[in-house]
């Protein structure tokens, strides 16, 4: 399978692209190789796949991370309606600590993200009815569990909803401040740069 892919202004977030093939029935597509992730330097085990769906345009979750040793490399994707999806980059040291990068991910483009480690992440659907799903290189750990305000001004995101006609948790809504978050993150290098299809 060949993946177009593409990196975002912060080269580890990657947009993925599987190809897709169709006749007179409809169309097929290889949502997910781990063999074809591999070849644009991609080479994470994911352990698990999990969904959620959110009934109203502008519904925001995150911003989500986990700690080590339960830091989780996440693939994501949309099946049904659009998301507006981000990643925050959390490793200290990182030349683009405190920078976002974000990119829209719909059903219809059949476009991916890739979210790695050391990243907070979040989205907000721009379709009622959406459902996401994504894979992650981790399982759940609640001790291990962080998050930072979605919202929070010093991040400046460019969120495509109010954050007062925001659909949020009182979770997403009571998490940390930009401000004295100390992350559990190192930045160990950029990950070499992909071709724009593998």
């Amino acid at each position: 399978m060949s993946l177009n892919v593409r990196e975002l202004a912060i080269p580890e977030i990657k947009i993925i692209t599987p190809p897709v093939y169709g006749d007179d029935r409809g169309s097929f597509s290889e949502i997910f190789s781990d063999r074809a992730l591999a070849g644009i330097g991609v080479e994470v085990s994911f352990v698990q796949m999990n969904s959620s769906w959110s009934k109203a345009t502008g519904t925001v979750r995150g911003l989500h991370f986990q700690k080590a040793p339960f830091a989780q490399d996440k693939l994501v994707m949309v099946t049904h309606g659009s998301i507006w999806d981000v990643g925050v980059d959390i490793r200290t040291g990182s030349p683009s600590y405190g920078s976002f990068a974000g990119e829209v991910i719909s059903a219809e483009a059949g476009n991916q993200i890739f979210i790695p480690k050391g990243f907070a992440h979040g989205f907000c659907t721009l379709e009622p009815d959406t459902r996401v799903v994504y894979l992650v290189s981790n399982y759940y750990s609640a001790p291990d569990d962080g998050g930072i305000r979605w919202d929070d001004p010093s991040l400046a995101i460019p969120w495509p909803v109010d954050p007062g006609k925001a659909t949020t948790s009182a979770k997403d809504g009571a998490a940390q401040l930009w401000e004295g978050f100390e992350s559990p993150f190192v930045f160990a290098g950029v990950t070499p740069a992909v071709s724009e299809e593998a």
